[in-house]
């Protein structure tokens, strides 16, 4: 509840442009997603995916098993309303992800920016829970931390930076390492933020 609050809260006083970690092209995200190879009818989830425009981007590239969860109802609604009727193409969660229960599994779970706010251990172990359940053999795994040398602090809460050890033992065994790399991410406000991508994927069995 305490997450829910400060993320509605985040939206209710901002819009999605002048958030810090807003992205007009995620063009990150979308080339290593194309990266893994996935068909277009994989199944991907959006965590935290919120007002992001990446669900946007992934519908005009033929993609049509989509899925954003995010524990803010008005993140989502910014993107529904942004998409028309295109999103009704979409399934759309509301939950936090650390009591996010999977119903099926996905082939690729793309995360920018929300497991490093995880600074407690039994969230952390939360939310690996739900990545295993959630996650298909041979699935890929993207995600986006500050990495080390980065912010220490994000839309006024603390923050854990990251390397691929540093996650990897985090994650436990099972995942495998394909690719790491940084980014020079410009917020809205022209300050730029270090951080640290992941390209994994997960073991067949």
């Amino acid at each position: 509840m305490k997450a829910r609050r400060h993320w509605e809260s985040v939206y209710g006083r901002k819009q999605p442009q002048q958030v810090s970690w807003y992205q007009g092209e995620p063009s990150v995200s979308l080339e290593l997603i194309q990266r893994t190879g996935v068909r277009r009818d994989a199944s991907i989830i959006d965590v935290g995916g919120g007002a992001s425009v990446l669900v946007d981007c992934l519908i005009e590239r033929g993609f049509e098993d989509l899925t954003v969860l995010d524990v803010s109802g008005t993140a989502l609604a910014c993107a529904r309303k942004r998409l028309g009727r295109r999103a009704e193409a979409v399934s759309w969660i509301e939950t936090d992800v650390t009591e996010y229960d999977p119903p099926r599994t996905f082939m690729l779970w793309h995360d920018r920016a929300v497991f490093h706010f995880l600074t407690e251990p039994e969230d952390r172990r939360r939310y690996v829970s739900a990545l295993k359940r959630g996650l298909a053999p041979n699935g890929h795994l993207i995600m986006a931390t500050f990495a080390i040398g980065g912010p220490e602090r994000c839309s006024g809460l603390e923050i854990v930076q990251y390397d691929s050890k540093k996650l990897l033992d985090e994650l436990g065994t099972g995942f495998r390492l394909v690719e790491e790399r940084m980014e020079d991410h410009v917020t809205p406000a022209g300050a730029h933020q270090k951080f640290a991508w992941f390209c994994l994927t997960r073991a067949s069995g």
